[in-house]
């Protein structure tokens, strides 16, 4: 059973490999177990000009559900923004949308993974010029940092508040968000697939055992990547001001679980008391966007129940403490 599964995973996903990137982001995977909550995490800060943070998600593969973690990655093309990857009950399953590359942030299911991605659009900075500037209310960069704005009112009116830290969108317990008239536009702009650097992250993360559920039990041994991501050679051109970041070491497995509790006035995921999912329906696996190494066959996670969280605008922070947590 596992052989065959492989194989369909394989022909599949060459198949998916002949998809051309103006119309990537589609739905690959389709399982009857819902993902684990999201972790708490504290980001960590910026190392170059240029980079952006692509937070942490739970990918699924044939060991089950797995922590892919946040992680600074240089951008593609300047000019381009990240949409993360989101889960959406859809016809009694759990779907998996893959994150991408574009002009504009797309839907990503109302979930909020914190550090900008805030449930609608992103709040942790914007181009100007051809240059990225960071907002600090949101994201945390390191010394040396010019090009840095604040500004918490985008933060308010884009947070969908998730207590429960739910990690997926609609059915029971999911996030309750639609698609906004901006977020549709860009879902039909051109889209650019995850870079080489970024698949080879998702690879590390699917063969570290300590990455999975079953066995860390929602506390996944690196929560977030301790150093950025290695540029690829064609992103060179997004690193004018630093041509020497693209020699810099990829991130590399280094555990750094990060546990702190988000201060009262952000919407972050818990990282304590996780209770393990109970079961829906029996997974019926559909194949990836890429084909992923196969960790050894063990027992999968039920299904985990939610109270289902409200899409509304955060509370306005009563102190000026500025934290760097998740969800901001």
């Amino acid at each position: 059973m596992k052989v065959f599964r492989s194989a369909r995973l394989f022909f599949l996903a060459a198949l998916l490999c002949l998809v051309p990137a103006s119309s990537f982001a589609g739905v690959f995977i389709s399982i009857g177990i819902a993902p684990p909550v999201l972790p708490v995490y504290v980001q960590p800060p910026c190392p170059y000009d240029g980079y952006m943070w692509t937070p942490g998600y739970w990918a699924y593969g044939d060991d089950g559900y797995y922590w892919v973690p946040g992680a600074w990655v240089p951008v593609p093309t300047p000019g381009y923004l990240w949409t993360p990857p989101y889960w959406g009950f859809e016809g009694g399953h759990y779907l998996f949308h893959e994150g991408y590359w574009g002009p504009h942030i797309g839907y990503y299911g109302g979930v909020n993974y914190g550090f900008g991605y805030m449930g609608v659009g992103f709040a942790g900075g914007e181009w100007r010029g051809g240059h990225f500037f960071y907002n600090t209310a949101i994201v945390h960069v390191g010394g040396g940092f010019h090009n840095t704005y604040v500004n918490e009112t985008i933060v308010h009116n884009t947070t969908v508040i998730n207590n429960n830290h739910v990690a997926y969108s609609g059915g029971p317990g999911g996030i309750q968000h639609q698609p906004t008239a901006e977020e549709r536009t860009a879902m039909s702009e051109r889209h650019v697939a995850p870079t080489a650097a970024q698949q080879q992250h998702i690879a590390a993360a699917a063969h570290d055992p300590q990455q999975h559920f079953n066995a860390n039990h929602g506390h996944p041994a690196t929560v977030a990547a301790a150093r950025p991501m290695t540029a690829p050679a064609h992103t060179q051109s997004a690193m004018q001001n630093h041509p020497a970041q693209a020699a810099r070491p990829a991130m590399g497995n280094t555990p750094q679980a990060h546990t702190q509790m988000a201060p009262a006035n952000q919407s972050r995921p818990a990282a304590e008391s996780r209770p393990a999912p109970a079961a829906h329906t029996a997974p019926a696996a559909r194949p990836q966007m890429e084909s992923r190494p196969a960790p050894a066959a063990q027992s999968r996670p039920a299904p985990q129940s939610h109270s289902e969280p409200q899409s509304r605008p955060a509370p306005k922070p009563s102190g000026g403490e500025k934290p760097h947590g998740h969800g901001r």
